[in-house]
């Protein structure tokens, strides 16, 4: 039986083109033609043997098929570029200080740092999980090289939006509270200390909804949070991004409380042009955030690819 060898110059045309959601921006990223591009997620379907899109209105979005090629194209993309690093920066040495939001400390720094030590062994990278503000103070000033924050419209001289992340209504997961409304009782939140940019968006949504709360906690830090919500304290606001099991996203309908709209994410850079460590460690960082923002938002509201042809 003949075996299936992917093209990686197709694969990550496929790749590109579903996560800027239109493969003529794709096609110019990559440097080709449209027709170059369609030539290729054509090649792509016949090597899969089955189809990996559908008709989605104008343009495009993907089957079964398709959306189980997306996920190991991305992952054999990321060996590929992983290895290449590897060979050719082998002797990349220096010190990369690298800061990131609470919410991304436990889910998205160990795979960064792994990955690129694995590459980059002699580089020394000093990692600052810390609040949003004190990111951007640290970035502005030099401290940091990298940061990655939520978007409170603040822009820095070197940043980039890299996702929007739908913000959440978040309770306990198996305490047995009763959060719909009834008995004129304020809305119990729980929140991380002002400033916080999801505890104004939370009490901006239940003012604009006319809904009445309180701050029923108030912790210093996102761990805190976690075991106030868990214990059934109050609700809180967060992105479905590093959820402990011990709290759930409640449907916001059902608990009568307002829906909620999207948190940009920024990667801040200290410099226009970052030294080869900072870059490397960038590109890692954008193409782990994207994973990580795939996996939590729902297939049916990413938009779909404008048509290739």
């Amino acid at each position: 039986m003949r075996r299936t060898i992917f093209d990686l110059d197709v694969l990550r045309t496929f790749a590109t083109g579903m996560e800027l959601g239109n493969f003529a921006r794709a096609a110019d990223r990559l440097g080709r033609s449209t027709s170059a591009v369609s030539a290729q997620l054509k090649k792509l379907e016949e090597q899969a043997g089955t189809p990996i899109f559908r008709k989605a209105g104008r343009g495009l979005a993907l089957t079964d098929a398709g959306e189980t090629m997306l996920a190991y194209a991305r992952r054999l993309l990321e060996l590929n570029d992983e290895a290449a690093a590897a060979v050719k920066s082998i002797e990349l040495e220096g010190w990369v200080r690298l800061g990131l939001q609470e919410d991304f400390g436990e889910v998205l720094l160990p795979d960064v740092l792994g990955r690129f030590a694995r590459a980059h062994p002699k580089v020394r990278i000093e990692a600052r999980v810390v609040r949003n503000v004190e990111l951007i103070e640290r970035v502005t000033s030099g401290k940091l090289d990298l940061a990655l924050a939520w978007s409170d419209g603040t822009l820095t001289p070197h940043c980039e939006q890299i996702a929007e992340v739908p913000m959440r209504w978040i309770g306990p997961a198996e305490a047995a509270v009763d959060w719909s409304l009834g008995g004129g009782e304020p809305m119990p939140l729980a929140s991380l200390e002002a400033p916080c940019l999801l505890r104004s968006a939370a009490t901006k949504a239940l003012d604009a909804a006319g809904i009445p709360w309180r701050l029923a906690f108030v912790s210093p830090s996102l761990g805190g949070l976690w075991a106030a919500t868990a214990a059934g304290l109050g609700i809180t606001i967060r992105t479905p991004i590093g959820l402990p099991r011990k709290v759930k996203p409640l449907v916001a309908d059902a608990a009568g409380l307002p829906e909620l709209s999207s948190l940009g994410l920024v990667l801040h850079r200290a410099e226009a042009e970052p030294g080869p460590a900072t870059a490397r460690l960038a590109s890692i960082m954008l193409q782990s955030v994207r994973e990580a923002v795939a996996d939590v938002v729902p297939q049916a509201v990413r938009p779909a690819a404008r048509a290739y042809a």
